[in-house]
């Protein structure tokens, strides 16, 4: 009895990926195994990306406020610790957003814990 393969599901598999690779440059795009290293490994790249942004937006905002609290006469850590000892629960996102987008705002808080 001769052996009995697959091949239309196997097809349909490395066209998906072949797929998926499309834009890749040389031979990133169109030899399978290589192919299919490069869509795996992006993969991974994906997934520790998307915990890297977080860091990074959080590093972004930490930059802002300190940048924005200076022009107050004031260090970042100070603001923190004085914001956290007034009771104000603000996070650094909305406060980055503030000293970008309204300053005036921003300034009022800093009176305000000052």
């Amino acid at each position: 009895m001769p052996r009995s393969v697959n091949h239309v599901a196997s097809r349909a598999k490395r066209k998906r990926i072949l797929k998926l690779t499309r834009g890749y440059y040389g031979a990133r795009k169109n030899v399978w195994t290589v192919a299919k290293n490069t869509w795996e490994k992006g993969l991974t790249y994906a997934y520790r990306d998307r915990r890297n942004k977080k860091r990074n937006f959080r590093s972004l905002w930490i930059q802002r406020i300190n940048a924005a609290a200076r022009l107050e006469n004031m260090s970042y850590s100070t603001l923190m610790g004085a914001l956290h000892k007034a009771g104000i629960e603000i996070n650094r996102k909305v406060l980055a957003d503030l000293a970008v987008n309204n300053p005036e705002a921003f300034k009022a808080i800093v009176e305000k814990v000052k």
